[in-house]
């Protein structure tokens, strides 16, 4: 239940813009030790020293795969090792210099769901002027763009222990509501 209560809240912690969309249209430039591609499969394999940039958007890891789909989106999958995880980041649609970066062993990104999953001792911070605004800590966390919306999830349910999943959000701007 008490994890039930915990992923409600978050749901409904709403930040103030998505991804850049301008991203999207950018082309993928990849950069690894070594690289291989299934042109059948549309398929890239990618080893050692992992840097991935489509814009604004920053990925690394230790090994990788970009799979490109029939209609043109891709599938990202950044894995990092136990003393350096995989990390990923953007800027947000905003005027302010503001940027969603998130760390994890393993990091899948879908192209067509504007869909994060973070595996693996997660953690994503909003950051506005590189200043830390918001952070989310767990085992697991999925995070949809298009919604907003954020999922923590502990690696494995155990009501006896401290919770596993952690959120730190930072004073909002206060609107008047009439």
């Amino acid at each position: 239940m008490r994890t039930l209560i915990f992923i409600l809240a978050l749901s409904a912690l709403s930040l103030s813009a998505n991804a850049n969309q301008a991203d999207r249209e950018r082309p993928l430039i990849i950069n690894a030790d070594q690289v291989d591609l299934d042109d059948l499969k549309q398929k890239y394999t990618l080893t050692g020293d992992v840097l991935l940039i489509r814009g604004s958007m920053v990925g690394t890891g230790e090994r990788g795969f970009v799979l490109v789909t029939p209609e043109g989106y891709q599938m990202i999958d950044l894995n990092g090792k136990s003393n350096l995880p995989a990390s990923m980041r953007q800027r947000r649609e905003t005027l302010q210099d503001e940027f969603m970066q998130g760390i994890a062993k393993d990091i899948l990104y879908d192209d067509q769901k504007e869909r994060l999953l973070l595996v693996g001792n997660a953690t994503v911070k909003r950051l506005l002027n590189m200043q830390m605004l918001d952070q989310l800590q767990g085992w697991q966390i999925e995070y949809e763009d298009v919604k907003e919306s954020y999922q923590i999830k502990p690696q494995k349910l155990d009501l006896s222990r401290p919770p596993q999943s952690r959120a730190i959000l930072a004073p909002r701007k206060k609107v008047l509501v009439q």
